[in-house]
């Protein structure tokens, strides 16, 4: 309930005219409106004053009645900007360089007053002993939340971080982000007409099947008042990443690889995150600062392997097409048709781009492609930030953890001030100031204390901006009970439902099997999943159960228990999932190099075909030779296609189904000629495969991307260029290649395929 707190005033002057301003308290902040002014929100308990001059009202932090340049909402934000980069001290600024590891609510890991959050008996929403040492000791104000107890310890957090942030010097408000949160849990029934914690849709991969920019707009308009709900006013987001190595750990993020496909729908995310403010043309209080990543791609890297970690530090170019990577962020993100022209921030990948600059260290260390080709060949001049974690010193190539790809040779603070040369604002992962403040320390040694100042200044105003032209600065609080009612809200959850079943792809459907009759009698067998090490390090759990609620599948169909009583069956499956992303240290200890296969097969799988000799050699880890050709690995799920090939010899002539959650391409072959149907999916809930196989929708999603004829295929393709895999063919004759689906018609053609795949 809101109390009010004065009478309100009505002023009348030559710069303001009818201008009323009302004082209100609502769940422990102050709300000041004003009729002709931006709504200020403050903590009463901060040091903050309201003052007033020309009938406006203003909040001075620091409690004075003079009104200082930065806090005067009717200036551009890029003076405002300027001015308070200019009153800032290099500790601080040093502060605001730094983005936070990841921050869960309730942080189980951490202590409360001393004591474990068990123990506190704090809520989720309370601010954790490492929050408070790194807001207030280090004077960080880019955090990363990660997952949240719900919508409302979200929002009761942000409040708290705010006022927290509020008291301290200047009043810098927090800029809270998010990795993408929006993917809809398989096993989450929907229900027309109810809400959720959070409007749930395909992974980015399903949007981008639609084949259609405009759905991806509508995604980031509602995806971004969701998130500035939750209090959060930063996406790190999109990944613009052309997905051309199908083995790629992160190929799933991504939007596929059509260079053109991927710019359009780069463009619209941006777009529709950063100009969606209710009252502004441009920037305001609706917009959400989108973080696009990863500069200049990280989609290629050697043999699949990712740089998360030492054996995959290197993105290579065999086919020259390192342009078709940048194409999305050049003619993408930095051209945007909104008011806000730009993406406001950029990450660069952990990659070193092996062999396009005259040294090889990891991109955010490369000032050939930060200043040169980023900001001075693109026009870029927003925040450029790195991805986490890649000053600390580097562990082993199996590990993961530090990535200072490169530049291992140099110290904590060397490797900051090479990044800082390099042109980076902005560490990602890094709690601590004291590293950057060193690298200010070498900087003025070697350019001068002016000209170092002048630098991290540049990087201030940058990162300010961001701030300023959010609103942050009036009002960083939200509404609790607000964001308890839009998040997640009935008409989102409805479209974004409507988007799953957009995002559904049908491969195969011989004989049209499909629709299957209401009612007929369906068998669907259990998932039995191996425990798995996951891409962390860690070991996912072994798990058996019943991929449908059967409440759920009675809807549709009749349940039976054996594949005689059965009609049809439905098996559910997952992709391959390749052992220890190409690298195994027993292979090491063994006398070998290391380096293994990754399969997109679940059969075992010998990689004759690969290169004999690696593009890329790394001097910190002795030049070796990182070629795997010869070697033999097998999924880890290989279990999976046990049970299809169980259940296709127990249905005989009977129906199977299949569908397959596909993260990364797979190879048909050995999966294909076993099913009736086949459906793939982009993390949808399982409800919607279901409203498609009883045909209350039809299949439209097309494939941004292609499934390989085989693993040789793989192997002999270049891991940089589009397009560049022989596609499967199936034994009905269709070829599973870029922009292929099918509808209950048949194969897809339309103005769709006519815009992005007839170019081809």
């Amino acid at each position: 309930m809101i109390v009010s707190l004065a009478l309100s005033l009505l002023v009348m002057n030559s710069d303001a005219v009818n201008n009323e301003i009302t004082r209100a308290e609502k769940d422990g902040f102050c709300v000041v409106e004003q009729t002709n002014g931006p709504t200020l929100g403050y903590n009463p308990d901060s040091g903050v004053k309201i003052i007033e001059h020309d009938g406006f009202a203003f909040k001075s932090f620091n409690g004075s009645d003079l009104l200082l340049p930065y806090e005067d909402w009717r200036l551009p934000a890029r003076v405002r900007a300027a001015d308070l980069a200019s009153r800032m001290s290099i500790d601080e600024i040093a502060g605001l360089m730094l983005y936070s590891q990841q921050n869960r609510l309730p942080m189980l890991n951490d202590t409360y007053g001393g004591v474990s959050f068990e123990e506190s008996g704090c809520n989720a929403w309370d601010i954790s002993d490492s929050q408070r040492s790194f807001l207030l000791n280090d004077n960080v104000r880019h955090v990363l939340v990660s997952t949240v107890e719900s919508p409302e310890a979200a929002a009761r957090w942000n409040n708290n971080v705010q006022a927290l942030a509020e008291g301290t010097n200047h009043g810098i408000p927090a800029n809270n982000s998010s990795d993408p949160r929006h993917s809809a849990f398989q096993d989450a029934e929907f229900a027309p007409g109810a809400g959720g914690k959070l409007s749930m849709w395909s992974n980015l991969m399903g949007i981008a099947a639609a084949f259609d920019p405009s759905l991806m707009r509508r995604f980031g308009e509602i995806a971004s008042q969701e998130y500035r709900a939750l209090g959060l006013a930063t996406a790190l987001s999109p990944q613009a990443d052309l997905g051309t190595e199908p083995r790629w750990y992160r190929f799933n993020s991504t939007f596929g690889n059509d260079p053109e496909l991927v710019r359009d729908l780069i463009r619209e995310y941006c777009d529709a995150f950063q100009s969606n403010s209710p009252t502004d043309s441009d920037w305001g209080t609706g917009s959400v600062n989108a973080m696009v990543k990863h500069w200049p791609g990280g989609g290629s890297g050697e043999g699949g392997r990712d740089a998360h970690y030492g054996n995959g530090k290197f993105a290579v170019y065999p086919g020259g097409c390192i342009a078709d990577h940048m194409l999305p962020f050049r003619e993408g993100a930095f051209k945007l048709n909104g008011a806000t022209a730009q993406a406001s921030a950029v990450m660069p990948y952990y990659t070193v781009s092996f062999g396009q600059t005259d040294e090889n260290v990891g991109n955010s260390f490369s000032r050939a492609l930060i200043t040169d080709s980023l900001r001075n060949g693109c026009g870029y001049d927003g925040v450029v930030c790195t991805d986490w974690v890649i000053t600390d010193d580097p562990v082993d190539p199996g590990r993961h953890w530090s990535k200072p790809w490169g530049v291992e040779n140099l110290s904590v603070a060397e490797r900051h001030y090479k990044a800082l040369m390099a042109g980076v604002d902005q560490f990602g992962g890094n709690n601590a100031k004291a590293p950057v403040v060193q690298a200010y320390e070498i900087g003025c040694r070697e350019h001068g204390e002016e000209w170092m100042r002048q630098w991290m200044e540049e990087s201030a105003i940058r990162l300010l901006l961001n701030s300023f032209r959010l609103g942050l600065f009036e009002n960083p609080y939200v509404d609790v009970d607000k964001t308890v009612a839009t998040v997640g809200q009935p008409a989102w959850m409805d479209e974004g439902y409507a988007q799953q079943l957009r995002s559904i792809i049908m491969l195969k459907n011989h004989g049209n099997v499909l629709p299957m009759a209401e009612k007929a009698k369906v068998y669907v067998p259990n998932r039995s999943v191996p425990a798995m090490r996951n891409f962390w390090g860690g070991t996912d759990a072994a798990q058996n159960y019943a991929p449908l609620d059967s409440n759920v599948l009675s809807r549709y169909f009749q349940p039976v228990s054996t594949p005689e009583e059965a009609d049809f069956a439905i098996v559910f499956m997952e992709s391959p999932k390749s052992f220890r992303a190409g690298y195994d240290p027993a292979d090491k200890e063994a006398g070998g190099n290391g380096y293994i296969p990754i399969t997109l097969q679940y059969r075992p799988y010998t990689a004759t075909a690969a290169r004999e000799h690696s593009i890329a050699t790394d001097p910190f880890d002795g030049n070796i030779d990182r070629s795997y050709r010869g070697k033999t690995v097998k999924a880890m799920n290989e279990c999976e296609l046990d049970l299809l090939e169980s259940v296709r010899s127990q249905m005989g002539n009977k129906p199977v189904v299949l569908i397959m959650a596909m993260n990364n391409p797979t190879v048909m072959t050995e999966v294909e000629p076993l099913a009736d149907a086949i459906l793939i999916g982009f993390s949808v809930q399982n409800q919607a495969f279901l409203d498609l196989i009883s045909g209350h929708a039809e299949p439209s999603a097309l494939l941004p991307f292609e499934l390989p004829i085989s693993m040789e295929a793989v192997e002999m393709h270049c891991e940089d260029k589009p397009h560049d895999i022989e596609p499967y063919r199936d034994r009905d004759g269709n070829i599973y290649s870029f922009g292929y689906g099918l509808n209950f018609r048949g194969k897809i053609s339309d103005h769709r395929t006519e815009r992005y795949v007839d170019k081809q």
